[in-house]
This record gives structure tokens, C-alpha cells and sequence, in this order.
């Protein structure tokens, strides 16, 4: 598959990923909102041939995020023409939120080595085990489905107290249309880590790996990664890619180490409302 068929392919499984509260289809463009939870979920993205003017449709756009109070974000990838970031900076948008996309084939893959695993049954996924033990008494915990409970605690990990959000995200969670494998570490019952598989076409994505601040440099998020990783791979996966903010130099040797490499960069341009 050449490169631009994979970015085609990503930017395609990453839209299933992760699902937006609202979405209107215009002429070939997608508009996300989900009361600025992330940049994902709320930007316009372009999936389809366009027919109007392009100042046109950047003016609707604009139009639909003043009615939601919200910024205007629009997601650059290589796969447009350079002339549509050229022609937002001309109109003042800024550069917001750089990301690096990762990718890697199984057979690159150096798991973080588990000591046992205990196996038991969830529905479809009959042969998930649902705890791994690594050394130092790390225990990562598996399950196939999101539950209120691990949003919850995922809030309590990456901040998220805006009652609207607290409303409306649970249900962006139980959106994702494919199989995801759901992770978490538990120290005396409270979830310290996080993470979140999402299984598509061959590909597992990487999603939601967070670390309590007081847990981190104890191979927790190593061990939910290299969790959701092996068991993906049991499940027939072939390859794996991730989403990182550029910056985060820690995660990014994380990755690293467990065998994904650079694939591509996008980034959103934004105008305040």
C-alpha cells in the first residue's frame, strides 16, 4: 500500500475511532462538534470532492462554530492541496495542536514482557484474558467493553470536570461502531491508568493511554500499550498506529521503544470565535 493509500486508509479507521456528539455533511466536508472536548472532534475535515467555491465553504463553516460559540478549527493532512492551509493563514487562522501520526507493523513490535495472564470470557471476545501481571506488581486489567465507570475514572485522569462534557462525551464512547479493548491499571480499587484499542481493518489504534501524575515512571502506560498490543495481535491485527500531540517527548520515546515509527503530521488551523 503506498504511503498516501495509508494515510487515506488512517485518516479514514481514526474517523471511526472516534465519533463526534454532532456531524453535518457538506459538499464533501465533515463538520465535528462536541463542545471542544478535543480538536478531533471538533474541526472540519475534508472526506469527499468538493463542488462549491472554496471561500464559500470556509464562510459556512464559519458560520455553523459562531451558532456553537466555539472556535473554527480545520484539520490540515498531507493529502490536501497546500493551497487550503496557505489560504486559512491568509485569513489569520493559527497553527494549533501539531500531531504526529505513528504507525507500526506487528512484526516491529517489542511488548513489554508480561509474567502470566489469567483468561476469561467476554461475549465476542471469548479468549481475552482479563488480567496481565508484569513485574514490580503491575496489573493491567482488560475488558471488551466501555463501561460508565471507566469514563469516570478517565475523567478523574485527564481533567474533564465541564458538566456538558461530563453529559454528552460517555455517549461519544459508546458511539465507536468496532471492537475496542479496554484497559486500566487499579491500585486499592481507584484507576491510576488508562487505555483504549480500537480494532478496524486489520489496524489497532491507540487511544486514551493516560497515567495518574502520582503513578508515573513505573512502566504503567508501557504495560497498558504493550497489553492492548499483544492481545489485538492475538485477535489478528497486523499493524497499530497512534495520535500524538508533538511535544510530548516522553510519550514519544515511549512509542518508540515499543516499535512504531513516524508516518505523518497534521495539525489544525484555528480562528478564535
Amino acid at each position: 500500500m503506498t504511503s498516501n493509500n495509508t494515510i487515506r486508509l488512517l485518516e479514514e479507521i481514526s474517523l471511526n475511532a472516534w465519533p463526534s456528539h454532532k456531524i453535518e455533511l457538506y459538499d464533501g466536508w465533515l463538520i465535528r462538534f462536541s463542545h471542544n472536548y478535543t480538536y478531533r472532534t471538533n474541526s472540519v475535515e475534508q472526506i469527499g470532492i468538493s463542488t462549491l467555491p472554496t471561500e464559500e465553504k470556509i464562510a459556512y463553516c464559519e458560520s455553523v462554530y459562531t451558532n456553537y460559540r466555539t472556535p473554527v478549527n480545520f484539520k490540515i493532512q498531507p493529502l490536501l492541496d497546500p493551497s487550503f492551509d496557505q489560504c486559512l493563514a491568509e485569513r489569520g487562522y493559527q497553527v494549533r495542536h501539531v500531531t504526529e501520526v505513528m504507525t507500526m507493523p506487528m512484526t516491529h513490535f517489542h511488548p513489554f514482557p508480561s509474567l502470566t495472564e489469567e483468561y476469561e470470557f467476554y461475549g465476542r471476545n471469548s479468549n481475552l484474558p482479563s488480567t496481565v501481571y508484569y513485574p514490580e506488581n503491575v496489573i493491567v486489567q482488560l475488558r471488551d467493553t466501555i463501561t460508565d465507570d471507566w469514563i469516570r475514572s478517565l475523567f478523574r485522569l485527564n481533567g474533564t470536570t465541564n458538566p456538558t462534557l461530563v453529559r454528552i462525551v460517555p455517549s461519544m464512547f459508546k458511539a465507536i461502531p468496532k471492537e475496542t479493548i479496554v484497559a486500566c491499571i487499579e491500585i486499592d480499587g481507584r484507576m491510576v491508568a488508562s487505555g483504549l484499542g480500537i480494532l478496524d481493518r486489520g489496524y489497532v489504534g491507540l487511544y486514551a493511554i493516560y497515567v495518574d501524575a502520582s503513578c508515573r515512571r513505573k512502566q504503567f502506560a508501557r504495560a497498558i500499550c504493550s497489553s492492548i498490543l499483544s492481545e489485538a495481535q492475538k485477535k489478528g491485527c497486523s499493524r497499530a498506529y497512534l495520535q500524538v500531540v508533538q511535544g510530548n517527548t516522553g510519550a514519544k520515546n515511549l512509542y518508540t521503544s515499543l516499535g512504531f515509527e513516524d508516518l505523518y503530521t497534521y495539525w489544525f488551523r484555528s480562528l478564535e470565535s
